[in-house]
């Protein structure tokens, strides 16, 4: 059976592994984007294709920031409960 820590760090390895795939997708939203911008014709479809794209690049980023405050708390929770787990030592 998995104890509490082994549960917590699971989480954050999770949290954190989210966190990284959602800043490769930002990164790739982020490359499309330059290139599209590099083109020099501005037609219709082109300006709706970039709005399409910042705002899809925008959920990237926000779900990339939720799952890095999802990664931060995970690891504030196991060293807060490593804190208060009692050491095999005892005090005088």
């Amino acid at each position: 059976m998995a104890t509490k820590t082994d549960n917590l760090r699971d989480v954050a390895i999770t949290a954190a592994r989210q966190a990284k795939k959602a800043a490769r997708a930002a990164a790739r939203e982020a490359d499309r984007l330059i290139k599209d911008l590099r083109g020099r014709v501005e037609d219709r479809a082109r300006r709706e294709r970039r709005r399409r794209r910042l705002e899809r690049a925008g959920r990237v980023l926000q779900a990339a920031g939720k799952a890095a405050v999802v990664a931060g708390l995970a690891a504030a929770v196991r060293r807060m409960a490593r804190r208060s787990a009692p050491s095999g030592r005892r005090k005088r």
